[in-house]
């Protein structure tokens, strides 16, 4: 149903409050060609901004972040091909893993990596790349 949209048009754009707005110059997600882009989601909680003290609960909050954008366009985890993972700290990777391998049971492909530095100093984030189900 999105083929036919042109770049320009701006239901491509995603947006949900039930995810992190947008504080800069992009958007919570796009699709393209049938397929849906997330940004990069880190782990604050849409109601009230606030953010985990733990992997885990960053983790949570980082996966939920993602699935509400993939909700609104219409998919879900199971239509996720392809995530990139970004950590703070590799010590976090078991515990991190733990959780996403609780949203992520369709195992994508996936990169993660650890970086000096994530936005509001969170532990986590994640970006997601899947199908629409109308293309599956």
């Amino acid at each position: 149903m999105f083929r036919n949209m042109k770049l320009e048009d701006k239901n491509l754009v995603i947006e949900t409050i039930h995810a992190p707005g947008a504080i800069g110059p992009y958007s919570q997600g796009f699709i393209v060609n049938g397929l849906i882009y997330t940004s990069g989601q880190i782990p604050v909680n849409p109601e009230d901004g606030t953010i985990g003290n733990s992997i885990e609960k960053q983790s949570e909050q980082s996966c939920h972040n993602v699935g509400a954008i993939l909700e609104e366009a219409g998919s879900g985890f199971e239509h996720v091909f392809k995530t990139t993972c970004f950590l703070s700290d590799m010590k976090d990777f078991a515990a991190f893993n733990e959780v996403y391998s609780r949203y992520f049971v369709s195992k994508p492909a996936r990169s993660c990596v650890a970086v000096k530095e994530l936005p509001k100093g969170v532990l986590c984030e994640i970006e997601a790349i899947a199908i629409m189900p109308s293309n599956v």
